[in-house]
């Protein structure tokens, strides 16, 4: 076993990082295709021609009649006129044929049957003549015998298959798939399914990167976990690159006391690169063992994906004698302010939605570990190394994981969070295919601000007016001046303290939050529940200053659950849906209203007609009501209209 940690060797730009690997493995001859494999055409769906594929047969290898009618000897038909029709009786020279059927000898044309009259029973009457070849597919009309119909280096597509085939060929040679093996390794990892306990983290990285191979048009090799042990590590790796054309170490390649990867490596090869300019993903490890890519990428899952994107996707493709395709860019106007350090490049995924002309990008959490930043991407923008970010309202280019059509077919709402906006979404595109949903959780100030700027559809609000009693009207007057604006309710819902199941400290109230030894939780800064805390601790006389973990803050009712039911904290102020969820006990504060402000332009749209329209169904409002502490009895119902 090795102690020594490792350190960075380099920072270098990843194109730089990846253009030295391609070229060690060049000079080592592991970078051409794989040896050719015979395969039948049904089968031959995304895989890359290894050789020129020519046509055995032509087709069609006969002359075909194109239509029903009948074929003729055109030479009997000249003269035929609307003024002298002209009479065929029925022999060699004219005989009647289906679509396909061979052209018999002596006739060169076909005439609908459409344009035909029998006058008897073998007798017809025409009034046009044919012309020679007409509605006839000659030999070879569509493909000639020796012909090309794919070149080598072609990724094969559907209507390849039928093209092939129909030249005559049944199998062809098509580039073996590069095989990548894939060993998670960690003492911390267990199988999906198994019951956890604090420490274990689920290992699905390795499933996320085999499906990304096989849509490359790899074949993934998933090896069992390796724990953090040298030479067990040590026996994987040498086992994998001998079954494999590539190697991928899922974790330690970093620099802690159990990263083994990039020492590893180096003893059994080489290391190209230990570290990249990047961010997420800078602990990367490019290496190479017995001339095969031996690729040390980091363990969280975003790193994971970039890194795996970035480094290992050139080779397959490589191997496959093919290039990746180009993605689609788009440019869009960014919601908020970005900043990024200077010397990485850092890849940001976005969510995206069309409002008004412009498309809005709005950066979903950067956090390396956060599996759902990959699920609910809509693109990605790179912010450049020598940059220090972008400003908000400033354009951007994004490079797009979701067709641009879908992103302009999204309703974007930027403000405070609610489970019943999840609903919402899910409903809106089972009721609307095409229709998506994107939310931003930004605190209900966030949202109204959101749509000062023109940045989303409508708002999540609730924001309590401490003099008036009233939600959301007076906040909607001073942040939106006269412009033209509804608020719509969707739901009343509890607000209250989230404590451990059986609330084993007896919290009753928010005055409790000052007694010594309670860890609180809070939401940021401009959350409408931020706002109703410190409204209540004013009526209380309490100083924010006595709760311990006031200034800790998290961005949705969930994390604060999620906390409380981690045991990191003891009470956080949230809705009884979320503490429902969790299966946390919960102490009524107070009810309050949750109103979407949606902007006067956007109101006769479609973006808000089909929310209107999944809000008024049972089936959404009886979903809602299942969650717990929630009243919708005025759901849909517009609450305020200005200027409107």
């Amino acid at each position: 076993m090795r102690n020594k940690r490792d350190v960075y060797l380099d920072d270098r730009p990843w194109e730089e990082a990846l253009e030295g690997l391609l070229k060690h493995l060049e000079a080592k001859g592991t970078l051409q295709p794989a040896n050719p494999e015979l395969i039948a055409v049904e089968e031959a769906l995304g895989r890359v021609t290894a050789a020129p594929i020519f046509a055995a047969n032509s087709s069609p290898h006969y002359n075909a009649s194109a239509m029903d009618g009948i074929a003729v000897d055109s030479a009997l038909t000249f003269g035929a006129s609307d003024a002298e029709p002209r009479q065929i009786k029925l022999g060699e020279r004219a005989q009647v044929v289906d679509t396909g059927d061979p052209l018999p000898p002596g006739c060169d044309a076909v005439i609908m049957i459409e344009d035909i009259h029998f006058v008897e029973d073998d007798v017809f009457e025409i009034t046009s003549a044919a012309s020679p070849w007409q509605h006839v597919r000659a030999i070879g009309e569509d493909l000639v015998a020796t012909e090309m119909i794919l070149p080598a280096n072609h990724t094969i597509r559907p209507v390849d298959i039928g093209g092939i085939l129909a030249g005559g060929i049944g199998k062809i040679k098509v580039y073996s798939r590069p095989r990548v093996a894939l060993l998670p390794t960690g003492t911390e990892l267990v199988q999906p399914g198994t019951e956890l306990k604090p420490g274990d983290i689920i290992e699905y990285n390795t499933r996320v990167l085999g499906a990304m191979v096989k849509t490359w048009g790899g074949e993934p090799i998933r090896r069992a976990i390796t724990v953090d042990d040298w030479d067990k590590l040590k026996e994987a790796v040498c086992t994998a690159v001998e079954e494999a054309d590539m190697v991928v170490i899922n974790a330690g390649s970093s620099a802690g006391r159990e990263d083994f990867t990039a020492q590893l490596i180096r003893e059994l090869g080489t290391v190209l690169t230990h570290g990249a300019a990047i961010k997420p993903g800078k602990p990367v490890i490019l290496g190479e063992v017995k001339g095969k890519p031996v690729i040390g990428i980091p363990g969280y899952p975003v790193s994971a994906a970039l890194t795996m994107e970035i480094f290992v996707r050139p080779i397959i493709y490589r191997k496959l004698g093919s290039v990746p395709p180009e993605p689609e860019y788009a440019e869009a106007i960014i919601s908020r302010k970005m900043p990024s350090p200077m010397g990485v490049e850092e890849f940001i995924r976005v969510k995206l939605g069309q409002v008004g002309e412009k498309i809005v990008a709005t950066p979903i959490s950067r956090g390396a570990g956060i599996i759902m930043s990959l699920v609910r991407a809509d693109g990605m923008l790179r912010v450049p190394r020598l940059s220090e970010g972008y400003r908000a309202g400033e354009t951007v280019k994004i490079e797009l994981m979701r067709p641009l059509e879908a992103v302009r077919q999204t309703t974007v709402i930027i403000g405070s969070h609610d489970m019943a906006l999840d609903i919402l979404a899910n409903h809106l595109r089972k009721r609307f295919p095409d229709a998506s949903l994107s939310s931003a959780n930004v605190g209900s100030l966030g949202g109204l601000s959101a749509i000062k700027k023109g940045e989303c559809h409508c708002a999540g609000t609730h924001l309590l007016d401490e003099e008036t009693g009233e939600y959301n009207i007076s906040y909607l007057k001073r942040l939106l001046g006269d412009r033209p604006a509804i608020l719509l309710n969707l739901v009343y819902r509890q607000q209250g303290l989230m404590v451990a199941k059986g609330n084993p400290l007896n919290i009753k109230g928010l005055e409790d939050l000052a007694r010594e030894g309670i860890r609180f939780i809070n939401r940021q800064r401009g959350a409408g529940t931020r706002i109703l805390l410190d409204y209540k601790l004013n009526q209380l006389g309490i100083n924010p200053d006595t709760i311990y973990g006031y200034g800790r803050e998290e961005y949705t009712h969930m994390a604060v659950a999620a906390a409380v039911a981690s045991g990191d904290a003891d009470a956080g102020l949230g809705i009884l849906a979320a503490a429902n969820a969790l299966e946390l006990d919960f102490v009524p504060v107070v009810e309050e209203r949750y109103d979407l402000c949606i902007p006067g332009e956007y109101w006769e749209t479609p973006y808000i007609q089909r929310l209107l329209e999944v809000i008024a169904t049972p089936e959404f409002k009886e979903q809602v009501e299942a969650l717990g502490g929630y009243d919708l009895r005025d759901c849909g119902g517009v609450m305020y209209r200005q200027g409107i």
